[in-house]
């Protein structure tokens, strides 16, 4: 059946309406951008900015200071906690544009030990015109921290027993569970402070807009990279208006890590959510492919070709999964069994790129792990490695505080089973990261932010990440984009961990265009690795 036909007069009417639309929602969005949440808060006690001296003692060519925030946003002028900062100051300060503020992620990265290392991979001109600020966010490093132990060594004697991958079987499963509930109930009945209610990211981007008035910027310049980026993405959607200019590099969806988008999503812990596990394991594929095709020079582990090292990492972890194997000699000797073998891949697989100025290798450094598992003896008798990471209050009360997860009775085997099933041996690493949540105290989770994530910014937020990323998947920066009010996505097609951490110069000079003077790059703009993998 035919159209029927438009009238001029009913198109003429069709276009006011929509432009009277378009008009409309753009007032609004800027009416929002203005006033969003100066003015919506106006009632509420304002807290006090920090003052700054920027005189403590400090890595040289670095300027740190102590700055006084509030314990709770709701009662300002309450009890205060201490946040750990350090600056770069602008090599050409006569041309200061102002402060790009800089968070590493982790989450619980202290950003007071990762700026001087990441400094060398900002862009020039960046480096010329920006003070460039990071901080160790509540609860991190030499900030205000939660006690949970009188002293580190209480926490390891707590978690000294865990395995130092993830549990496989239903004793050690049990045995992770019971623990990680006990820490939880640890951290509850220590806290002297009231700190453990107040760890979430959007009570640190409370803190780094009070941090953004004390160093004078009207609007907040931002590089996020990780779980930093969660932090731009709450920040711009609490301080809406405060936006000058945010690079977003390698981001979670945040609908799928805060809450999920279904209800059959909220049966999932957050990593399946947002697919970390397929995105490892693709990356892993990608590895094992360039592995394969490069000369064993270049990768340890290559077996000639992409089919036959996939063979040979396959038959490593069945080798793995019916016992242990034992690298090195004496105090040197490490044993790996498959689940801490797999958390060291998952780790390795980071670094693409030989990068200098982090000491890091590349996947060349991976390869020779592989091989050296590979060439290793069976040694079925010798003890596995055991102990948690130091420091996992510290990463667990953001964490925890951040992301809704299946509850303590969920069946957690169950879902690393799926996990395997869907993304191979990496699946289970990803399931029992975030299974230490399950038992945390309910009050962790009294300040988090859970959207809405599309409100209309001051400026435009640019988002970054690679392709091959194999924690936060390409898809969830690209939802991210997606999401904003007003978000661009800028590719690069590569592996890695974060643009910053694997260079593209092409992707930095977007960047360094974009917080320079606010010009984004084209859409669908896609950048090239400055060193793809074993070349």
């Amino acid at each position: 059946m035919p159209r029927p036909r438009i009238t001029t007069a009913l198109r003429t009417t069709a276009l006011r309406t929509a432009t009277l639309r378009t008009a409309a929602a753009t007032a609004a969005g800027l009416l929002l951008a203005a006033l969003t949440p100066a003015a919506a808060s106006a009632a509420a006690p304002t807290p006090p900015v920090p003052a700054l001296t920027w005189t403590k003692p400090c890595t040289p060519g670095f300027q740190c200071d102590t700055a006084q925030v509030p314990l709770d946003y709701r009662a300002p002028h309450g009890r205060s906690i201490d946040l750990a900062l350090i600056r770069r100051p602008a090599d050409d300060p006569a041309h200061r544009i102002g402060t790009l503020f800089y968070n590493p992620g982790g989450p619980a990265i202290p950003g007071t030990a990762a700026l001087p290392a990441a400094t060398p991979l900002f862009p020039e001109d960046v480096r010329q015109r920006f003070d460039i600020v990071s901080f160790d966010p509540r609860g991190v490093g030499a900030s205000t921290t939660l006690q949970c132990f009188p002293d580190p060594a209480g926490e390891q004697a707590l978690l000294g027993g865990l395995p130092a991958g993830y549990p496989v079987g239903a004793e050690q499963q049990s045995r992770w569970a019971a623990t990680y509930a006990q820490l939880g109930r640890q951290c509850a009945g220590n806290d002297r402070t009231g700190l453990l209610a107040h760890l979430s990211t959007a009570d640190v981007a409370r803190d780094l807009d009070l941090l953004r008035q004390a160093v004078g910027d009207r609007r907040l310049s931002y590089l996020g990279t990780s779980y930093g980026t969660y932090l731009g993405a709450t920040y711009a959607n609490l301080f809406p208006g405060r936006v000058r200019a945010m690079v977003l590099d390698t981001a979670a969806d945040p609908v799928a890590w805060s809450t999920g988008r279904t209800p059959r999503d909220r049966a999932l812990p957050p990593f399946l959510r947002t697919g970390s596990d397929l995105g490892s394991a693709r990356t892993l594929d990608d590895f094992l492919d360039r592995c394969g095709a490069a000369a064993p020079t270049d990768c340890a582990f290559s077996a000639g070709s992409p089919e036959a090292t996939r063979a040979k990492y396959a038959g490593l972890m069945d080798r793995l999964a019916r016992g242990p194997v034992t690298v090195g000699t004496g105090v040197q000797a490490v044993t790996y069994d498959e689940a801490s073998a797999v958390s060291a891949v998952a780790l390795l697989l980071y670094s693409a790129q030989p990068l200098p100025a982090l000491g890091s290798p590349g996947w060349a450094a991976l390869g020779a792990q592989l091989q050296s598992l590979w060439t290793a003896a069976d040694t079925p008798a010798a003890p596995l490695p055991t102990g948690a990471q130091p420091g996992q209050t510290q990463v667990l009360g953001v964490l925890c505080a951040d992301t809704v997860n299946p509850p303590a009775d969920a069946d957690y085997p169950a879902l690393a089973d799926l996990a395997r099933e869907r993304s191979g041996a990496l699946g289970p690493y990803w399931v029992w990261q975030t299974q230490r949540c399950a038992a945390w105290p309910a009050e962790a989770a009294r300040d988090r932010y859970t959207g809405p994530w599309d409100r209309y910014t001051a400026a435009p937020v640019l988002v970054v990440a690679n392709t091959g990323d194999p924690a936060w998947p390409y898809e969830g920066s690209r939802a991210l984009a997606d999401t904003l009010a007003r978000g661009r996505l800028l590719t690069v097609d590569g592996p890695g961990h974060s643009v910053l951490g694997n260079p593209s110069g092409c992707a930095a000079g977007y960047e360094e265009r974009y917080l320079v003077d606010g010009a984004l790059p084209p859409r669908g703009q896609v950048c090239a690795p400055d060193r793809p993998p074993f070349q």
